[in-house]
């Protein structure tokens, strides 16, 4: 079953599941099962042993523990018991209040969420959960939906990663282009040139941003998001309570009358220069002799300076609420247990998903899915021209099943470097600026994609309300970068398809500039 188009059956069957009965959990399962029982070739008592060694696999890799992994699940829960230090000490209400002397409209509130998705570019885990962190007491006061936060989170945070040379996601890239220019024995330019080329080629990146800041300020909402937004204005009601959003406090906690703006802005701060510096410590002490960022960044141990950084904002935020407890005398030191609790209770339903949606993607890889589709490019003899299109269409079929951009570039720029040193070297850095482009579109419409979790978790907002209001701006984004690659594949010019991208853009503005609806006006009103 292995590199058939049976691989495709257990993602297909998971995202199917999952969009039709809005269980994740559930679907998550059904996925696992399905492809276990592939693997195992329908026998029940292998399909049970390849459950567990995917599950034992979550936790312990080669014999030793996965610290990816346990890192990662240990931030969540760490960041969840700063939230909820954060709201006992009245940092968020105080930040909530500040804010809304300052930004008076629901548009400046989801420009402030959006720009802070871009500043926030060293790796997108952190992204998605430090800007959530930062631009929820924001919109939550001006009445913008958690579904809309999550899509100015999830649009801003891969796509900038993925064209920022000095972030976990470019050092990554640097690398593997590094790889693939000395196979085919390209000495023009260097990796990093080759990377820095490649920028303004990456057309998905540049039409999700244009369309992320026409949406916040025109107030375009398309398909489900009106639903979102709609009862966000008129009711007050930012969430569909109903149902469980995960980084969302449940109970209501305490809360200082004495706390500050401090009390939520050093928390965060901490957590911002705790993150970096340990991505620099951890990456200096991987490269030996004199190293530079772009090897710092290269080498660094993303999973460990999270869980690093998360330390050192819960103690920051641990002091304050001490100092709120016993100095300022705001809130009862009793509360100390229910808030670690209750701030752990948060980040469950996040940590439950991403460990089903770890399974299901070491078991697809176990099948070869993405070598089946990368195949598929391979023995594609269509002209060159449809290259950059192709790929792009790939790469987003192949993350979106996979849940992986990063193992879609694993597999697929290789590939790609393969196909254009055989037929037109010229098409080279079009061909892998495809690749990343389509994998970050797949990445952002895939329901088991680890980025789209934690950009829900950081807004608070639930996982599948997120993936379907998210789903048709990243259709029509990708509409637009699939009309670039095609104009990039014939011409051969960036230029061309930029003006291209920039067109479809603007008819996007032009089109939806009536749309604004009579209930988005009472509240600007």
């Amino acid at each position: 079953m292995e590199n058939t188009i049976f691989s495709l059956l257990p993602p297909l069957v998971a995202i199917a599941m999952v969009i039709l009965t809005r269980r994740v959990l559930l679907s998550l399962g059904v996925g696992i099962v399905t492809a276990a029982l592939l693997l195992a070739e329908f026998s029940i008592t292998e399909t049970l042993s390849i459950i567990w060694d995917a599950v034992k696999g979550i936790f312990v890799s080669d014999g030793a523990l996965n610290t990816w992994n346990v890192y990662i699940i240990l931030f969540l829960l760490v960041l969840g018991v700063i939230t909820a230090f954060i709201s006992i000490s009245g940092g968020s209400r105080a930040f909530g209040e500040w804010a809304m002397k300052r930004v008076k409209t629901r548009a400046g509130a989801q420009i402030v969420g959006a720009v802070l998705g871009i500043i926030i570019f060293i790796d997108d885990y952190f992204n998605a959960l430090a800007v959530g962190q930062i631009s929820r007491p924001i919109t939550d006061r001006q009445r913008v939906s958690r579904a809309k936060l999550a899509y100015l989170i999830d649009s801003t945070s891969a796509p900038v990663c993925v064209v920022s040379p000095v972030s976990s996601w470019g050092a990554y890239i640097i690398a593997l282009i590094g790889t693939i220019l000395a196979a085919h024995n390209v000495t023009e330019y260097s990796a990093f040139s080759a990377f820095i080329q490649m920028i303004p080629m990456n057309l998905y990146v540049w039409a999700t941003l244009a369309i992320v800041f026409i949406v916040a300020l025109r107030g375009l909402e398309i398909g489900p998001m009106k639903i979102h937004e709609k009862r966000a204005v008129e009711e007050g009601l930012v969430m569909d309570p109903e149902k469980p959003a995960p980084g969302e406090l449940k109970d209501d906690l305490p809360t200082s009358s004495k706390g500050s703006v401090g009390d939520l802005v050093w928390p965060i701060i901490a957590l911002v220069i705790g993150t970096v510096g340990a991505m620099f410590w951890t990456g200096s002490q991987a490269v030996e002799g004199n190293a530079t960022v772009l090897q710092i960044f290269e080498n660094t141990d993303v999973s460990k300076s999270l869980i690093l950084g998360g330390l050192v904002g819960l103690l920051v935020s641990l002091g304050l609420f001490f100092r709120q407890a016993f100095a300022l005398k705001g809130v009862n030191p009793n509360v100390f247990g229910k808030g670690v609790w209750e701030g752990v209770k948060s980040m469950l339903p996040a940590v439950y998903i991403l460990l089903f949606a770890w399974a299901i993607v070491d078991l697809i890889g176990r099948l070869e899915t993405g070598k089946y589709l990368a195949g598929i490019v391979e023995s594609s003899n269509m002209s060159t021209s449809w290259l950059p299109l192709l790929l792009f269409v790939i790469a987003g079929i192949m993350a979106f099943s996979t849940g992986t951009s990063w193992g879609s570039f694993g597999i697929l720029l290789p590939i790609a470097g393969d196909i254009a040193a055989a037929t037109d070297i010229t098409l080279l850095l079009p061909a892998m600026s495809a690749v990343l482009a389509g994998a970050v579109f797949g990445d952002h419409c895939s329901p088991i994609s680890d980025t789209t979790i934690l950009s829900s978790t950081g807004a608070g907002c639930n996982h599948m309300d997120h993936v379907m209001t998210q789903l048709p701006y990243a259709l029509i984004s990708a509409g637009i970068a699939a009309a670039g690659y095609l104009i990039m594949g014939f011409t051969g010019s960036t230029v061309i398809a930029l003006l291209t991208v920039a067109v479809l853009v603007a008819a996007f503005a032009f089109l939806g500039r009536g749309q604004k609806e009579a209930w988005q006006e009472k509240r600007a009103s």
